[in-house]
């Protein structure tokens, strides 16, 4: 990892259980992906993991704590979440909670993913096509008015 600090090459250790992870440099913290979808971050010196509907509870009952950021005179919460105290020091403890974040991020992909298809045709024109130069038309024929004979 090119620019790493020490902290980051330590996470990377510690989560190379769950397989090839790529660290990549992000406001002033990491991202941290395996099979290109982000599943930890390291901010303010800390690892947080990706949590949805499914995980935030079992993150919840081991006593971690939300990443909170202040934005626009408010806290917001984001989806991801420390590992437990035990997990942050041995890769083998970790292993469970970073499947749980690379399950959460897998499944974030699947509900963003039909949106994105639909997107890029939404604002993509058509191309035009471009018109032969009109061909000069004959002109037109006079009716003549047929006359019944009887």
């Amino acid at each position: 990892m090119a620019g790493t600090d020490s902290y980051a090459e330590y996470v990377m250790e510690l989560l190379e259980k769950v397989g090839p992870i790529q660290g990549r440099r992000m406001f002033g913290g990491w991202g941290f992906y395996f099979e290109g979808k982000m599943f930890a971050i390291i901010s303010q010196g800390q690892l947080f993991l990706k949590v949805d509907d499914i995980t935030k509870p079992e993150f919840q009952a081991a006593g971690c704590k939300p990443f909170v950021y202040e934005g626009k005179g408010r806290h917001v919460e984001m989806a991801y979440w420390t590992p437990p105290a035990d997990a942050s020091d041995d890769a083998y403890e970790m292993l469970p909670w970073a499947r749980r974040a690379v399950d959460a991020s897998r499944r974030a992909a699947l509900k963003k993913a039909p949106a994105k298809k639909k997107a890029p045709a939404a604002r993509k024109a058509p191309a035009a096509k471009k018109k032969a130069p009109a061909a000069k038309k004959a002109p037109a024929r006079k009716k003549t008015a047929r006359l019944k004979r009887s």
